[in-house]
């Protein structure tokens, strides 16, 4: 049994506690929330979250920052992708010294272009072997559920990539390793920009071809930034590419896809945030994946289209006819 502090107590924090619980480790969960940390230490529920679960009773939750960092030295870090460097100056110097920092956010910080791992070492000044990555077609309310899931678990070193492995893995959730921590962690922030798109053309009323397309030109995109950054392209055929892509571009369950089909639906930001109130990371991270793409010379069209309309200089139908529009170069990823 090992213990292990999750940073984060909504529905992926949650379901990311539960997870490691039921793997059989020492669990304590942080949330800022009273009464949904008393909630979870009472009555082994988290209603505003993931309502209709029932945790594991080893599970303990608590708002006392100070108690949580000294439950363990691996933080597993499940807050929202733009409130991690906030939280992270704000929490400095409670780390243990010789912290274990696994990451489950999905996306690219805005102001900096960061990725997530990134902005931990600014951050914190930890050695990047310090800090590990899960990720994967990993819906929270289906794994709450315990419906059977897989994941990856990437780390620079392949110590740590076990280690992580081995932290995560229970009968319904299969771990696999990698060291390809640019290469999953890229892909897991760019599939959200994709899954807007494909809930886009879902608003607009448009079919599988469609979607199928976007998928597998958005994947293309995905691979072609990724190896131009220094990827393994491999990696993109696997559980953080497409797995996590065709998961986030086909579920109701995905808000950006829900996001992006009324962002379709009504044609402007204003509808899509009034009937999807909850944090979309795509949105956030669409301009900031276009700048990528630009530092190293990747045209990345359906990430282009996609920020564009965000940034309400497109409508939804001009994005698609933009789209229709473009050369077509060849298939391969590398071209």
């Amino acid at each position: 049994m090992s213990p292990v502090t999750v940073l984060g107590a909504g529905s992926w924090g949650t379901t990311m506690a539960q997870v490691l619980a039921d793997a059989g480790n020492d669990v304590l969960v942080w949330g800022r929330s009273d009464d949904v940390v008393s909630e979870i230490n009472s009555s082994h529920t988290n209603g505003k979250y993931i309502p209709g679960i029932v945790l594991p009773t080893q599970l303990r939750a608590t708002s006392n920052i100070d108690e949580a960092m000294s439950h363990s030295n691996t933080y597993v870090l499940a807050i929202p992708a733009q409130s991690l460097r906030q939280k992270l100056e704000e929490w400095n110097g409670s780390f243990a010294r010789d912290a274990i920092l696994i990451s489950t956010l999905k996306g690219i910080e805005v102001a900096t272009h960061f990725r997530m791992t990134e902005v931990i070492v600014d951050v914190l000044e930890v050695d990047a072997s310090r800090i590990a990555i899960i990720t994967g077609p990993n819906l929270a309310n289906e794994l709450a559920q315990r419906q059977p899931a897989a994941a990856v678990a990437a780390a620079a070193n392949v110590e740590l990539a076990h280690r992580v492995q081995k932290l995560f893995t229970t009968p319904y959730y299969r771990v696999y390793a990698s060291v390809d921590v640019l290469g999953c962690e890229l892909a897991g922030a760019i599939k959200s920009v994709i899954a807007l798109g494909v809930g886009i053309a879902v608003g607009l009323g448009l079919g599988e071809n469609t979607q199928a397309m976007l998928i597998t030109r958005g994947l293309n995109e995905v691979a072609r930034l990724g190896a131009a950054h220094g990827a393994d392209p491999l990696s993109v055929a696997g559980l953080a590419g497409l797995g996590d892509l065709v998961a986030s571009c086909s579920s109701p369950l995905s808000r950006n896809r829900t996001f992006g089909q009324a962002l379709g639906q009504g044609g402007t930001m204003e509808y899509a945030r009034a009937h999807v109130p909850s944090t979309v990371e795509g949105v956030a991270s669409a301009g900031a994946v276009v700048e990528l793409a630009h530092r190293v010379g990747v045209e990345v069209p359906v990430i282009e289209a996609v920020a564009d309309v965000v940034n309400g200089l497109i409508t939804p139908v001009q994005a698609m006819d933009r789209l229709m529009e473009i050369s077509t170069h060849a298939e391969e990823f590398i071209k």
